[in-house]
């Protein structure tokens, strides 16, 4: 089993004894994150829906990112990682979300925007919302893979009883 299909198994095993359900909206990862739970025999007793929002507009449109925020901080920033786990928790009826979006590259990275860097954010019904960011190594396809482990090992995190 690799990380990823673990990753999502650890994550029904804890959504499940908490009768827990995710969302997940996703930019430079295009659904991967969804289709990861997906994989995972049983998942439609603990996942709810996924929103590839690759787009601005898609952004603002179904997860309710304001362009006030994307215009400020652009579409890869915590501001918008944010304000998506939160549009996909109140578009939802999930208890927990995760949002992904990044420069998966080869193009489109700046100085201050490097290919490689991706902002994730977590967010809960109870009104927790984590973020953080990481710059991955390796072309397109790597890039998108480790956003994904990273997407589901934040939501393991966030849904697994605190000890």
């Amino acid at each position: 089993m690799n990380e990823i299909d673990l990753a999502s198994r650890q994550l029904g095993e804890a959504c499940l004894p908490a009768k827990a359900s995710i969302a997940t909206a996703e930019s430079c990862t295009g659904g991967g994150v969804g289709e990861a739970i997906t994989r995972t025999a049983g998942s439609t007793a603990w996942f709810d829906r996924g929103f590839v929002t690759y787009s601005d507009a898609a952004k603002v449109d179904l997860l309710g990112v304001k362009q006030e925020t994307i215009g400020s901080h652009g579409a890869v920033s915590e501001a918008v990682a944010r304000e998506m786990a939160v549009g996909a928790l109140h578009q939802s009826d999930a208890d927990f979300a995760v949002a992904v979006t990044g420069v998966a590259g080869p193009g489109g990275g700046s100085p201050s925007k490097p290919v490689g860097l991706v902002w994730f954010a977590w967010a809960s019904l109870e009104g927790e919302v984590r973020a953080k960011f990481e710059i991955f190594g390796g072309d397109r396809a790597a890039v998108r893979q480790q956003a994904v482990l990273e997407a589901l090992k934040g939501l393991v995190a966030l849904v697994a009883p605190k000890e």
